[in-house]
């Protein structure tokens, strides 16, 4: 009989460097042994990672601590489990050849009224996906095509974005723009678990996890096809299955080139019969993964002509357009169809991401009419803040200032309809200080509205070639993560302090790593908000430290109250005597 060993530690004094350390050098000997495509060697070093209790201790801390969505609970309703549930999870934790069904979550869509379908595991099921995915993923990664982006570690869509600007910057394209229809929901299992080539514990359990079933209503529905977006596995599963896309396209049209993010595609080429020829290859080969593309959504354009009445095209948020520069003969600035001019390739926020950002803007001010001004600027600079980092690597200028003016007139609205009979006069002088100088739309008290147009341009660099992570070399990755875009002036210059290092546990920071800023001295004994008085912890080390800072503080608070009883009992001894 198998019982469970009393386990010799406490969730929070596990030696996690260990662990990090041991599991990363098994999934860097996969990466390397799936470079040199040797299938038995990646399949032992898999199996043993699984095994690994360090791996295991890792993906349960992942799904129940390091995970943004770890309070969203599965059909069971578990929602979080407590440290010594953790050490339970861990110890008994195994591939099983059977799963829980998963539950189903319906989310809108960005700007659109359709709403995407979610299926969240139970904790021990996504435990189990986060150790297949701790295996899985360094082989993977070793044998994916340069031009994917999406869902994978150390890329982005800034990382996609540059590549097709790198691609046509010298020479207008044409474009076949497509979107794959229903990707997570029609991926053939069979198709799938074919390209896998994996061990047969392995594929078991993960034709488990697609089998599964939806939970809706009490009511069980069967999954023929597709992998619930909402499991920790999911995005690897996509990435697997569309892997190969790419290459079809080059070997059919050599001089075609496809950059895809997840299920955003695009090829690119300076002939139309070839980018027609090359819709023909894409939408033949996704038909042997159960996958088709959109109509709606994929079409034919010209990155600087006019082709079907469209120029240029939309991307991830984006629109890449090449504009005409230069003159004709005649002197006159134009563009002229019988004679060629020289373009500039632009790329500038679409105007269907401007029109959802304005509208978030305008819900986030209407929802709060009566609400302290501070409260309201909280509220509208963690939307200006995480949209403007987003768009800022392209040439978002004009954007900034229409959306700061846009803001403007629609906080103008706001503070007069709360003061119906005063002055405009007045109304400035309450809410925006011109008396100071410049006119800040600012409380009393607490920082002042961050306009678009302060957030900086800079120009992304993109990732290179086939880099990875898990090819070890973190002064590469823990530079880059530094220096992107996306990451927080504050954030990003306490990286460069330490050296892209952890200041607690020692460890380099990862590109799937969550970070916070800590306070080394904590507020509530004295400390300052002062970069001499911050530094930059992965999310569980700043959740130890501040249970011991907290620990310490009850400590120091129980010292002075028993020396303050002392003090008096000595002081009545010494009245009586």
């Amino acid at each position: 009989m198998n019982t469970v060993q009393q386990p010799m530690y406490e969730w929070k004094d596990l030696p996690w460097k260990k662990f990090e350390r041991s599991v990363f050098k098994l999934q860097k000997r996969i990466y390397q042994a799936s470079i040199e495509d040797d299938r038995k060697t990646i399949h032992k070093l898999q199996r043993l990672l699984i095994n690994s209790w360090h791996a295991r201790c890792l993906a349960v801390r992942r799904v129940t601590q390091d995970n943004r969505g770890k309070n969203t609970a599965g059909i069971d309703g578990v929602k979080r489990l407590s440290p010594k549930q953790r050490l339970y999870l861990a110890q008994t934790l195994k591939l099983r050849q059977k799963a829980r069904p998963v539950r189903r979550v319906w989310i809108p869509k960005p700007g659109k009224m359709e709403m995407r379908p979610l299926g969240i595991p139970t904790i021990r099921d996504r435990a189990e996906q986060a150790l297949a995915k701790l295996a899985l993923e360094p082989e993977w990664e070793a044998r994916f095509e340069p031009n994917s982006y999406g869902f994978r570690p150390g890329r982005s869509a800034h990382d996609a974005i540059e590549a097709i600007f790198q691609s046509i910057c010298l020479k207008a394209k044409y474009v076949l723009d497509a979107d794959i229809a229903q990707c997570f929901d029609r991926i053939n299992h069979a198709a799938l678990l074919a390209k896998l080539e994996t061990f047969p514990a392995l594929r078991r359990s993960i034709r488990a996890w697609l089998k599964v079933g939806v939970m809706e209503e009490d009511q069980l529905f069967p999954t023929p096809a597709g992998s619930p977006q909402g499991g920790v596995i999911s995005p690897l599963l996509a990435n697997i299955a569309l892997h190969g896309l790419e290459t079809a396209v080059s070997k059919a049209h050599p001089q075609a080139r496809l950059i895809r993010y997840a299920d955003d595609l695009v090829v690119l080429h300076k002939d139309l019969p070839v980018i027609e020829q090359a819709k023909a290859t894409v939408s033949t080969w996704l038909d042997g993964m159960g996958l088709e593309l959109k109509p709606s959504k994929t079409c034919i354009t010209h990155t600087f002509h006019q082709h079907d009445g469209k120029v240029g095209f939309d991307f991830l948020g984006f629109h890449v357009r090449q504009y005409p520069v230069g003159k004709n003969r005649s002197g006159k600035t134009g563009y002229p169809p019988n004679l060629p001019l020289g373009f500039k390739t632009i790329i500038k926020p679409s105007k269907n991401a401007m029109q959802r950002h304005y509208q978030e803007v305008k819900r986030i001010i209407e929802a709060h009419p009566f609400t302290p001004q501070a409260q309201l600027i909280s509220q509208l600079n963690k939307t200006t803040r995480g949209w403007t980092a987003y768009f800022a690597t392209v040439a978002s200028k004009d954007a900034f200032s229409k959306l700061a003016h846009l803001t403007f007139v629609k906080l103008r609205r706001w503070a007069k309809g709360r003061h119906p009979s005063k002055s405009w006069k007045w109304i400035a002088r309450k809410y925006w200080h011109p008396e100071r100088g410049i006119w800040l739309f600012a409380a009393p008290v607490g920082l002042p509205l961050y306009r678009h147009f302060e957030t900086p341009i800079k120009r992304h660099v993109k990732v290179k070639g086939s880099k990875s992570p898990y090819d070890g070399d973190w002064v590469y990755w823990a530079k880059r993560r530094a220096e992107y875009t996306g990451t927080p002036t504050r954030v990003a210059k306490l990286l460069k302090q330490q050296s892209g290092i952890c200041a607690r546990c020692g460890l380099y920071f990862t590109s799937g790593d969550l970070l916070e800023v800590d306070h080394i001295v904590p507020k509530a004994s004295g400390g300052k908000d002062s970069y001499a008085n911050w530094q930059l912890l992965h999310q569980h080390c700043h959740h130890q430290k501040t249970a011991k800072d907290k620990h310490l503080r009850q400590l120091e608070a129980l010292m002075k109250s028993a020396s303050h009883a002392r003090s008096r009992m000595s002081g009545n001894a010494h009245v009586r005597f």
